[in-house]
């Protein structure tokens, strides 16, 4: 299909830049070439909704829900900042896939063994210290209903020990413009809005939990800003309460735990 044609083109493009110069270039092209192109061969109205700004330079996580493949090309088009994305270690070993994720300095985790998994952690979180933003999607999977799903607890660890912000990012309308399990792409319409920056710095690992459900209920709140469901609140965090010493006090006090 032209959708695949065209990343190929654009991935080989990206290859041949990114190893013979700065990776960020081919990032920038990601962003104003073929995330707009598909954008436009899908016939997708994206509507980016008023709200943060990043900061170009600086260090962000951006954490997203999940709706389809296609939130991966809205994000490119929608976050006016170059993003990469956290990737199994073994990923790098697929042609041109594997390739263009080395050329464009994508984050790897190598998760075989305990030691490897933390040389890798505090590689990637040295990564990030360094300037990258990196986009995840907490939820782990593709939510088929639209529901915000519960998050995994690995990308709040890796906030919490890089020491950067993070950005929630609400997104709505992907499952319908490509629905899960399925490769056909038809126009539609898709808002996407970008919450306000979570601080995470004087925070431990043992404030993980009340980290993540903070995160969570803003992603909430933002999705249902732009029309979506959002999903189960949970009561632990108190909203508007940003202090590190009440974040703490509110990990201390969360009980059963999310997904590992």
């Amino acid at each position: 299909s032209f959708f695949a044609g065209w990343s190929l083109f654009w991935m080989s493009a990206a290859i041949l830049r990114g190893v013979l110069r700065d990776p960020n270039i081919p990032l920038s092209w990601a962003r104003r070439f073929w995330g707009r192109g598909l954008v436009w061969i899908a016939r997708c109205q994206l509507v980016r909704h008023p709200g943060f700004i990043p900061e170009p330079g600086k260090p962000y996580i951006f954490v997203m829900n999940h709706q389809s493949l296609f939130d991966i090309v809205a994000a490119f088009v929608a976050i006016p900042v170059n993003i990469r994305f956290i990737a199994k270690k073994v990923l790098r070993l697929i042609p041109f896939l594997g390739w263009y994720m080395l050329a464009t300095g994508m984050v790897f985790i190598d998760r075989n063994k305990r030691e490897d998994a933390v040389k890798s952690l505090d590689e990637a979180c040295d990564k990030i210290r360094s300037g990258i933003s990196i986009l995840v999607y907490p939820e782990g999977t593709r939510s088929r209903d639209g529901l915000i799903l519960p998050f995994k607890k690995g990308p709040f660890v890796m906030a919490i020990q890089a020491g950067v912000p993070i950005v929630p990012v609400a997104i709505e309308g992907c499952q319908n413009l490509l629905e899960r399990d399925s490769l056909r792409i038809q126009g539609g319409r898709v808002d996407i809005a970008i919450g306000q920056p979570i601080p995470t710095a004087n925070l431990s690992v043992d404030d993980r939990d009340a980290l993540m459900e903070r995160v969570r209920n803003a992603l909430i709140d933002l999705h249902l800003t732009i029309g979506g469901r959002g999903g189960e609140r949970s009561t632990v965090y108190a909203a508007g309460d940003s202090s590190s010493a009440a974040v703490a006090a509110l990990s201390t006090a969360a009980s059963a735990p999310k997904l590992a």
